[in-house]
């Protein structure tokens, strides 16, 4: 149940180039949350934001060649260290690739925010879902796994980000 808010500047990518970055980066992110990309219901459920800023500037002049910002947003517990860095670096390369030469590859160029949104603030059709509701689908619709598979994933989330760097 990803959410996505990609920044690509005006002209940036040819029209089906960037369809197919949309379509690439959204798949990265549901794959990552642990669900299959090509089921429909999660696609469903998976929006993506395309912001177009007009002028990007880097250190007060015009940017020489695009920069990309991408924040996926996803419930708290959905991607630990190891599927934040992955989320980081396959839209990176999905960028890139999208991109198909015509700016000088480099990856600097891109950054990728991915942000968890807490237990109990992801808001939808006019409701609170929390991340067991969310998780039942991956438990074959068990609802005490699904509470317990939240449950574990959170925690780990929190400890995670109560470790001293």
């Amino acid at each position: 149940m990803p959410m996505l808010d990609v920044y690509i500047p005006d002209g940036a990518l040819e029209p089906e180039a960037e369809a197919a970055l949309v379509n690439r980066i959204t798949e990265i992110l549901i794959r990552h949350e642990g669900f299959d990309p090509a089921d429909p219901v999660t696609r469903a459920v998976s929006w993506v934001f395309v912001h177009r800023p007009a002028a990007v500037y880097v250190g007060g002049g015009l940017a020489d060649a695009p920069r990309y910002k991408v924040v996926p947003s996803v419930p708290e517990g959905q991607l630990d260290e190891r599927g934040r860095a992955g989320v980081v670096a396959e839209i990176t390369e999905a960028i890139l690739d999208a991109e198909n030469g015509e700016w000088p590859r480099d990856p600097g160029r891109i950054w990728v925010f991915p942000t968890e949104i807490p237990e109990g603030h992801w808001g939808g059709r006019g409701r609170i879902t929390p991340l067991a509701a969310i998780l039942t689908r991956l438990t074959g619709h068990d609802a005490e796994r699904a509470h317990a598979l939240a449950a574990e994933r959170i925690a780990t989330s929190r400890a995670e980000h109560a470790r001293v760097p």
